[in-house]
């Protein structure tokens, strides 16, 4: 949806580490309900800028925003409430707890409810069922009762999915969603993130480009940690410069 106030604005976001620029001076507005994607060279800067839109990593100048909101300083919960939710390349998951208790614990972890620790878990339904539909928005809710470390690694990436839309996020920061995945289980990968409500705004890091044009809509291509090409999915594709770095040179 183009038009009115970005959900997510940065201006002038620069990281250094020593002499290393990883993320060089970058400024980009995202739209609600848009679908972008983060694309570049390995060592381009993209989980690093990530890590600062969420507030894991502090900037060493720039200014973000998220839903008009200036939250450079501010950590990373305060980000997550105001609506703020991301994935990791690697499974962050709670390997001997079944894919219903990893869920139940996200729902849980955003809420101002606490957890009574002389009651059992079942005490808690509406949270249970509001884990149920997380499991189910992502496919998994056959495998609700199944141990995760028992579950395929697609099945553990969906469930990755299902605990960042627990917190009802407005904003979902998606961090190589088909990481490792064979063929058939990216396809379902990207099929199921085209099925998330279109509410929700996507900004997706995508090492697959297959997967980048088709589940987006806009393109930001990272190099040294500087925004090269930004545009409709078409215009980059075609955009020479781009198509040298990182498309594999000229057709």
């Amino acid at each position: 949806m183009e038009g009115g106030a970005p959900v997510l604005s940065l201006v002038g976001v620069t990281k250094v580490f020593g002499g290393l620029h990883a993320v060089d001076g970058v400024s980009l507005a995202v739209q609600a309900g848009e679908r972008r994607a983060l694309i570049g060279p390995n060592g381009a800067g993209k989980t690093t800028l990530f890590s600062l839109i969420s507030g894991e990593q502090p900037p060493t100048a720039g200014r973000i925003a998220l839903f008009g909101t200036d939250v450079t300083r501010l950590p990373p919960h305060r980000r997550a409430a105001l609506g703020l939710s991301r994935t990791y390349q690697i499974t962050n998951l709670f390997p001997r707890l079944s894919a219903l208790d990893n869920c139940f614990l996200a729902v849980q972890a955003l809420l101002p409810v606490k957890l009574h620790p002389h009651r059992a878990a079942e005490g808690y339904p509406a949270l249970f069922e509001r884990a149920r539909r997380g499991l189910e928005a992502v496919g998994l809710l056959p495998k609700a009762d199944e141990v995760v470390r028992n579950l395929s690694h697609g099945e553990q990436r969906q469930l990755e999915i299902a605990l960042a839309l627990a917190g009802s996020p407005r904003l979902l920061l998606l961090d190589e969603p088909t990481a490792g995945l064979a063929p058939a289980e990216s396809q379902l990968m990207t099929a199921l993130l085209k099925r998330l409500d279109p509410a929700i705004t996507l900004l997706v890091i995508e090492h697959d480009m297959d997967v980048a044009f088709a589940l987006t809509d806009r393109i930001t291509v990272l190099h040294y940690g500087r925004v090269v090409a930004d545009g409709h999915a078409k215009d980059v594709r075609a955009d020479p410069l781009v198509r040298e770095i990182y498309l594999g040179g000229p057709a």
